[in-house]
């Protein structure tokens, strides 16, 4: 599979591994990830800036493939994870949350690609302007932190291929060789997956989350935190409560204080994936199984293979 992003990166295979706080904040699921010839991308976010140190070390001793590492640009930290990840000379950053401009210079220096991540057309043209090597477009599908607009994927992916030059990597309800192919079809050059890496021995969540995505339906996702920073996310006793405050006019400082009070810690550490936020996108529903995430990545190559036959034979 040749696309401009495997080409830009040196990959075998246009499929990213999402960045999922705690559950992709290790080493093991992004070495098995680029190990098997997609792009492993680690979650620095929830990181200390020592493990952060620690688990870049462990993937460069454990993969000499390409990986990815996410940072959101607004975390509080977001300048001091920028400096190790520069110091450890990392291949890809696949950024988020805020603006990139001010560090491309220095990462193009020690030959780091800059990928960035946006969840509409206008973000898009901005990160173009800014001067990133590539986009990675979140529809609304998405687990954590889709688009406020809630536009779907395939409408979102297409929209900003038609104003944009740079390669796209499409994410947001793919689970499947078919959602592959399908986003390769519309003309982005890569795919994200996050919730389908999420079921994998690999992902350092707690059992009860990976057991909560197996179990759920496509229907079982809800956004929290609508008209601020919503999150797609299982619904739950949290999500209910949050929900039932909405519809009595709680305040916004009200629902502010409510959203605060449960955490994605508590769900993906504790296991408590009652009145946690238990991150995933609506392709949970697609997801029926735990294997390796290197098992996940054949399965994935073979079934997009198959569907690009199908669409051969037509």
């Amino acid at each position: 599979m040749k696309t401009r992003i495997t080409e830009l990166l040196g990959i075998e295979y246009p499929i990213f591994q999402a960045a999922m706080s705690w559950a992709s904040s290790n080493s093991a699921l992004v070495i098995a990830v680029s190990n098997a010839g997609g792009m492993g991308v680690l979650a620095a976010g929830p990181l200390r800036l020592e493990d952060l140190r620690r688990i870049l070390g462990e993937i460069r001793a454990g993969t000499s493939k390409p990986y990815g590492v996410n940072i959101p640009l607004n975390n509080p930290k977001a300048r001091e994870m920028l400096d190790i990840a520069h110091e450890a000379r990392i291949p890809v950053m696949v950024a988020s949350q805020g603006g990139p401009r001010e560090h491309l210079a220095r990462f193009r220096a020690v030959g780091t690609k800059w990928f960035h991540v946006v969840a509409s057309v206008e973000h898009a043209r901005k990160a173009e302007a800014a001067g990133v090597d590539a986009l990675v477009v979140d529809g609304a599908e998405a687990g954590g932190h889709p688009p406020p607009s809630e536009v779907g994927t395939l409408v979102l992916v297409r929209r900003v291929l038609q104003v944009t030059k740079l390669p796209v990597v499409a994410s947001g309800g793919i689970a499947d060789g078919a959602g592959i192919a399908a986003m390769l079809t519309l003309g982005a050059e890569a795919v994200q997956l996050g919730t389908r890496f999420i079921a994998t021995p690999e992902a350092s969540v707690h059992e009860n989350y990976k057991r909560a995505v197996l179990e759920a339906e496509v229907d079982q996702t809800t956004l929290v935190g609508r008209g601020t920073h919503p999150i797609r996310q299982l619904k739950n006793a949290f999500s209910a409560k949050y929900e039932a405050a909405e519809r009595t006019g709680a305040s916004r400082e009200e629902l502010e204080a409510l959203f605060q009070e449960y955490s994605l810690k508590q769900a993906a550490l504790r296991g408590d994936v009652e009145w946690g936020k238990v991150e995933a996108g609506q392709s949970a529903g697609l997801v029926h199984d735990i294997l390796p995430a290197a098992e996940v990545m054949r399965r994935l190559v073979a079934e997009t293979e198959q569907a690009r036959r199908r669409l051969a034979s037509l």
